[in-house]
């Protein structure tokens, strides 16, 4: 019997990976771990290292530094095994077009251990997938569908996401992810890449923002949001400079007389000390969403920026 005391060993550890491809750094000193039972999404602009990141858990690339181990095997040694352990659904996924869904489920079945093909076909039917459609017929959300029912029968403890969502329309994109939620609650771990911010925020636990191969922030999603404030200070003149914040400043930008500026660990004593400062009208402070989190972290918005780099040990 486990002792609930004693903590679960992270389903995945990256401890400071570099991956190069040549003259490029597509990951720079990466670590985080992902304890289990939990919807951890990694989030990133294009070319951040998402898919490189999840390539070297995979065993499909191996780091030029550094240590990946995914349910406790080395991604160098044991690509393989993980592979075999791990349900992984790419953006692309590639599934053979002239078999219909029941018969990919049959012929898949014959790498894994008895009941996969039952699991299998009990999945795509929740999903309302026509078993005996051809795959090229079908829309791409069914395809989505299909792959997504084929990495999860044989009930892994992992399920890794690549942009699973992409190309979906909004309903069928809200059901695949709230299955997601489903799985985590039976103590299994999902692993989820995406850039739809909006709807990742609906299911993660734990979010890790990645910008330009380095790991930005990562932390618990209620946290994140909960020690995060998006602050308009109005000032008095055009040239007033911003008041001193007691704080992180993520990000900060102008606009005439007032300064937008997104800050972590402030609390409300020092958001009403700032209302009294010298050249401060007013102050109006909130919660912002994970979306502007992330663009705040990112800096991709227009103007001036100024960015720490938060990192947050997830407990």
């Amino acid at each position: 019997m486990t002792n609930p005391e004693v903590p679960m060993p992270p389903v995945i550890q990256l401890h400071d990976v570099i991956k190069r491809f040549g003259n490029t750094t597509a990951l720079a000193d990466v670590s985080f771990d992902v304890p289990p039972g939990v919807v951890f999404a990694l989030l990133g602009e294009n070319g951040a290292g998402k898919t490189t990141a999840i390539r070297l858990m995979l065993g499909l690339e191996e780091p030029t530094a550094g240590v990946v181990q995914v349910l406790g095997l080395d991604g160098r040694r044991s690509g393989l095994e993980i592979r075999r352990r791990v349900g992984y659904v790419s953006e692309r996924p590639t599934l053979y077009e002239w078999m219909t869904p029941a018969e990919i489920g049959w012929f898949t079945a014959g790498f894994y251990a008895d009941g996969f093909e039952h699991r299998f076909r009990t999945l795509v039917n929740n999903f309302h997938v026509p078993l005996d459609r051809r795959i090229s017929q079908l829309s791409k959300g069914m395809r989505a569908k299909v792959s997504l029912s084929l990495a999860m029968a044989h009930s892994p403890e992992l399920l890794i996401l690549d942009e699973p969502t992409s190309g979906l329309d909004t309903l069928v994109r809200r059901e695949f992810l709230e299955s997601m939620v489903d799985i985590a609650a039976e103590g299994r771990t999902v692993l989820l890449s995406s850039h739809q911010i909006g709807e990742v925020e609906r299911v993660a636990d734990i979010v890790a923002i990645m910008h330009a191969g380095k790991l930005v922030a990562i932390e618990r999603l209620d946290e994140l949001k909960r020690g995060t404030h998006q602050l308009a200070i109005t000032v008095a003149e055009n040239t007033a400079p911003r008041p001193a914040i007691d704080g992180h400043v993520i990000n900060e930008r102008r606009r005439g007389r007032q300064w937008d500026v997104l800050a972590r660990d402030i609390d409300e004593a020092a958001i009403e000390r700032l209302r009294f400062a010298q050249d401060v009208v007013a102050v109006e402070s909130r919660s912002p969403s994970l979306e502007e989190i992330f663009v705040a972290y990112i800096g991709r918005e227009g103007g001036s920026h100024t960015t720490e780099e938060v990192m947050q040990e997830v407990p």
